[in-house]
């Protein structure tokens, strides 16, 4: 075991990048997940765990499987450098993101597409539904928070080492989707019907969109089928993650 105790150490100011900087997640392709519960995630469900950072005087549980897992000891100092919750467990794991191939892709046949949602604690929740809901992939539009911002990995509670969660341009998957049978399906106040109204099947894709101004108008304009939810009571709107979970389970239950 690896002991470091300067803050200035060339890795720490490394993984401090990749807790606070999208540009070096994105650049390096890698993300840090904080606390026993995502380390274990990752661990237990081939996450690629490059290395596992632990606090000095906190212990990692001997039921884990750290083969060929290097892990480097820090002082107080530098676990709290890493930390972004309120309450540091002091054990963190140095993750790469996972790689989707066309080949994997071409098997998606339940779909979540997410258009600048741009709260990364609703994004987190989002992909966390959509795995609890059996959902293949989660695709994140232009101008949704990053997947592997600290706060949507929390959020998404190990799901994004459950099911692959990857960026691309929706009106592109729109098109590829829709080549493949699959329809899609969006969400809108106008000219929409109620979500238990549409016919379901085996295969769909849902688009939720941003908090404030729903989805992208050209979205829109591509969709099979334009869906909403009812307000029985006095509220003015439900929350997006809230309504993903509506919409998903309704579609993929009776998906199965």
């Amino acid at each position: 075991m690896k002991r470091i105790e300067s803050p200035q150490n060339s890795l720490v100011k490394y993984w401090k990048k990749l807790v606070t900087t999208r540009k070096e997640r994105e650049r390096s392709g890698e993300f840090i997940v904080e606390g026993f519960h995502l380390v274990e995630e990752a661990i237990k469900n081939n996450g690629e765990v490059l290395t596992v950072i632990v606090r000095e005087g906190v212990d990692i549980p001997h039921t884990w499987n750290m083969d060929d897992i290097f892990v480097v000891e820090v002082t107080q100092a530098i676990a709290k450098e890493l930390s972004e919750t309120e309450h540091p467990q002091g054990i963190f794991a140095q993750c790469k993101q996972r790689e989707v191939t066309e080949e994997e892709q071409a098997g998606w046949t339940k779909l979540l597409l997410i258009d600048a949602v741009q709260d990364p604690g609703n994004v987190g929740t989002m992909i966390r539904t959509a795995d609890a809901a059996g959902i293949d992939a989660v695709i994140l539009g232009k101008g949704s928070a990053d997947a592997f911002n600290p706060k949507t990995v929390r959020s998404a509670q190990g799901s994004h080492f459950h099911i692959p969660v990857v960026k691309g341009e929706l009106g592109d998957w729109i098109d590829k989707l829709q080549d493949r049978l699959i329809p899609v399906i969006g969400t809108a106040l106008d000219n929409a019907v109620v979500y238990s109204e549409v016919k379901k099947g085996d295969k769909f894709a849902l688009i939720m969109g941003n908090e404030g101004n729903g989805i992208h108008p050209d979205l829109l304009a591509k969709t099979d089928a334009n869906v909403i939810i009812p307000i029985l009571g006095q509220a003015e709107s439900l929350n997006v993650a809230v309504a993903s979970g509506i919409l998903l389970y309704n579609f993929a239950v009776s998906a199965k």
